[in-house]
């Protein structure tokens, strides 16, 4: 009998973190991991995410608002819809009206505001994937 060991495990998606913050990178990289998904990398500024999401095409985007570089993770998330639908939760500071408004012209899963507890993260995570 033989095994194909080529076989893709379709329930591991592929997530990209995009957060400047990387004591935060690194807990949401856990609780992804713990969840059975993979990391395909993890980014500070919008612009070196965007070049990456166009390489590696992930399945889903955690993206926080604020950013080192030039552009936030709003207007990072536009241009990444110039090629991709991938989704995205946003994960942020700001509870603001402005903020919300313009993240919702992007499409997104959710909006969760800092703190987010590990549970609720699990949940918007799996809200894309069910």
């Amino acid at each position: 009998m033989c095994v194909d060991t080529n076989i893709v495990d379709t329930s591991t998606k592929g997530i990209v973190i995009v957060e400047d913050n990387m004591l935060l990178a690194l807990v949401y990289e856990i609780q992804i991991k713990k969840l059975g998904h993979n990391i395909l990398g993890k980014y500070p500024d919008g612009e070196s995410a965007i070049e990456a999401i166009k390489m590696m095409n992930p399945d889903l985007v955690i993206m926080d608002i604020m950013l080192a570089g030039k552009i936030d993770g709003i207007q990072t998330m536009e241009r990444i819809r110039e090629f991709s639908k991938v989704p995205v939760i946003y994960i942020t500071g700001n509870s603001d009206v402005y903020h919300s408004k313009r993240a919702r012209k992007t499409n997104y899963i959710d909006y969760l505001i800092k703190p987010v507890p590990n549970k609720l993260l699990s949940i918007s995570i799996q809200k894309v994937f069910n």
